[in-house]
């Protein structure tokens, strides 16, 4: 199941993508927004990152102007790590290295036909499994709260 978020700058893209996931039977969930009209993207980001956190969805795309902003959003959740792509090399780094499970774009950025080719990239490319990067995801997600900028040697 994919979790489907924007606001209103992603809304168009975000109609292109469930015609992508229709043609190609994949089952998702559309949290929103549902128009054009001016709306706020971090309420989308976190119904999204909710559902990818919870297990609810295996994967998320999230979709705002930049695609910026609702990434920076997603990203504030234990276990989520969304990743803002612009280009298909990206989406499959992104899974292979750092098992991504949310793809965030921007709809004034990215247009439809490239942006199906990311969808298309990262929802079919596996995590590697390596053990580099098993160890730098979990290097990722330790607490730094308190980061110390001059460490000793």
């Amino acid at each position: 199941m994919i979790a489907l978020g924007c606001d209103h700058g992603g809304y168009e893209l975000k109609q292109e993508i469930i015609k992508y996931l229709e043609e190609h039977n994949l089952e998702y969930t559309d949290f929103g927004c549902d128009s054009l009209e001016s709306t706020d993207y971090p309420i989308y980001a976190k119904r999204v990152a909710i559902a990818v956190q919870s297990g609810d969805c295996d994967k998320g795309i999230l979709i705002c102007g930049t695609g910026i902003g609702i990434s920076i959003t997603a990203n504030k959740f234990k276990g989520i790590r969304a990743a803002l792509c612009s280009d298909c090399f990206s989406a499959e780094a992104t899974r292979l290295h750092n098992n991504a499970n949310i793809l965030a774009m921007g709809g004034r950025v990215v247009g439809p036909g490239l942006a199906v080719k990311i969808v298309d990239t990262f929802l079919n490319t596996p995590f590697s499994e390596e053990e580099r990067h098993i160890r730098r995801i979990k290097q990722m997600e330790e607490d730094t709260d308190i980061v110390d900028v001059n460490p000793e040697v």
